[in-house]
């Protein structure tokens, strides 16, 4: 990947050097496709958004290839409530689901925010995708008449790049294992225009990311194609801090509106580290706690460890460039049996009747469809946050559901045929809960001291020093929380510039 600087990939206060013709050929695709970019500030408060494009998006389909969907790029869409009804307006508060501790067992308060909300791959990666290129676009660091945007990944946000390319009319290309999902393979196969080109397959699973980078590498070397590796780019991390932080905040602040509660902790799987952006911001406005999960069979933040897992979306065997590891205040690891098996639970008539009996509201159970894999993987990391901190009733953890189950209908029939295979009854889902939820294992959950943050930040050198090139003084100033503050203003300066490109398009108006 060039071995850019952390400065470079913390893109981009500023306009590019040589940038003129490049961001002079986006107002031109822009304009002629009447495509306008909506601000951070936007995304983070929808009503903000202008009237006449809210009057517009009326209707536009949510996951239609139609350029407007860029200003349903946020966490306050409107839930569907019947197949087809796919023309949603925007909620005061993002959709959210306040787990019960007949469910989970604990007393605090669980909660999370519906990824599946977002427009086109019903999920919030997408969002990173959309901080990804507009801060190139508007910096003149991508031309859409000559450069390919490469999006590598594990799954969603390889979606997401080829939604948010083929919307700007850019030329986008997904880069992910060849393991992953039929569902997200399908997906691709509708939108991009040539499959055999725009989707390359890497070898392995969930845990193969060097292999992605491998790719990336490769394409490299034609300066024509861009990489906006979502592990390196600062932009993700940023998207998510100024956009799904405050929306989280606001969940918080209606939950707890009737009954005061602390802000007790941020859990999400690592992946990319996008999302733990959001609780960089949680922390810095409410003191809360950041949790970092990953798979058990892949125990890289905990045991400097290695393997393969299916909790598809939380890549690994390496920490991100864009993991802000000296803030994280604890790291989980949850394992694939789990996930795989509660994704059962959670989807068929029987596992949903042994929940009822359980206790737990028939309405509330009905809402686990939204659950995707890594879902249930930040769930049981919440508990066992919950349980090592001793949190209790007046103390709310926070995550994102960030897709939902129909993305693993394929992976469930493959599980039902290897572990049920004479079918799913009241007796195989006592089994599953007994074992993964009734009482949440917390062996595999680390405190983070100075001691654990340094080691695991240190991790970071194999992959991004040895084999990306990063400059070690690079790498370093990570370590200090003064880079990362220094990072905050730029989404308000790439807003400024958001409106100067805008303008410049005409398409506002």
């Amino acid at each position: 990947m060039n071995a850019p600087s952390v400065d470079q990939l913390a893109i981009f206060g500023e306009f590019a050097p040589d940038g003129q013709t490049s961001y002079d050929n986006a107002v031109t695709r822009f304009r002629e496709n009447n495509i306008v970019l909506p601000t951070f500030a936007q995304l983070r408060d929808p009503s903000t958004i202008p009237s006449n494009i809210q009057e517009q998006l009326a209707g536009v389909e949510k996951d239609a290839p139609d350029a407007r969907n860029l200003f349903r790029v946020h966490w306050y869409n409107e839930h569907a409530d019947a197949p087809g009804d796919n023309f949603p307006g925007v909620v005061d508060v993002p959709t959210h689901i306040e787990l019960p501790s007949e469910l989970t067992g604990v007393d605090a308060r669980i909660v999370l925010a519906f990824g599946n909300r977002f427009p086109m791959i019903r999920a919030h990666k997408v969002l990173a995708a959309y901080s990804c290129l507009a801060a190139r676009l508007v910096t003149g660091r991508f031309d859409p008449t000559q450069n390919r945007a490469i999006w590598p990944s594990t799954g969603n946000y390889a979606r997401g790049g080829i939604a948010i390319s083929k919307i700007m009319n850019c030329r986008g290309v997904a880069i992910l294992p060849e393991g992953m999902s039929r569902e997200r393979f399908e997906w691709l196969e509708r939108w991009t225009t040539n499959p055999d080109e725009d989707v390359i397959k890497t070898f392995g699973t969930e845990s193969n990311v060097k292999e992605i980078y491998d790719a990336c590498n490769a394409l490299a070397e034609d300066p024509t194609n861009v990489i906006l590796n979502q592990f390196s780019e600062f932009s993700n991390h940023l998207g998510h801090y100024a956009v799904t932080g405050p929306s989280l905040e606001k969940v918080f602040q209606h939950v707890t509106k009737d009954r005061p509660a602390n802000l007790a902790a941020f859990v999400s799987a690592s992946g990319s580290a996008g999302t733990l952006g959001a609780g960089d911001y949680l922390k810095d406005q409410h003191g809360s706690k950041i949790v970092a999960v990953e798979a058990l069979e892949c125990p890289t933040m905990l045991y400097n460890g290695f393997g393969d897992h299916n909790i598809q979306g939380i890549g690994d065997k390496h920490i991100p460039l864009i993991h802000n590891v000296t803030n994280t205040d604890m790291a989980v690891a949850i394992s694939d049996d789990a996930t795989n098996k509660i994704d059962v639970l959670f989807n068929t008539p029987a596992g949903k009747q042994h929940l009822a009996d359980r206790g737990v509201d028939p309405a509330l159970t009905s809402m686990l469809v939204d659950f995707g894999y890594s879902s249930i993987c930040n769930t049981l990391a919440a508990i066992n946050a919950a349980k090592v901190w001793g949190l209790g009733s007046d103390d709310v953890v926070m995550s994102v559901a960030t897709d939902g189950s129909d993305l693993y209908n394929s992976d469930r029939e493959r599980i039902m045929s290897t572990h049920f295979a004479g079918g799913f009854d009241d007796k195989a889902a006592a089994g599953v809960f007994d074992e993964h939820l009734a009482d949440v294992d917390t062996t595999h959950a680390m405190d983070m001291g100075e001691v654990e943050r340094n080691r695991v930040f240190n991790l970071g050198y194999f992959t991004w020093v040895e084999q990306q090139g990063i400059d070690i003084p690079d790498f370093e100033k990570r370590r200090s929380q003064d880079f990362w503050d220094g990072l905050r203003p730029l989404t308000d300066t790439w807003d400024t510039m958001i409106g100067e490109f805008n303008d410049a398009t005409g398409a506002a108006h």
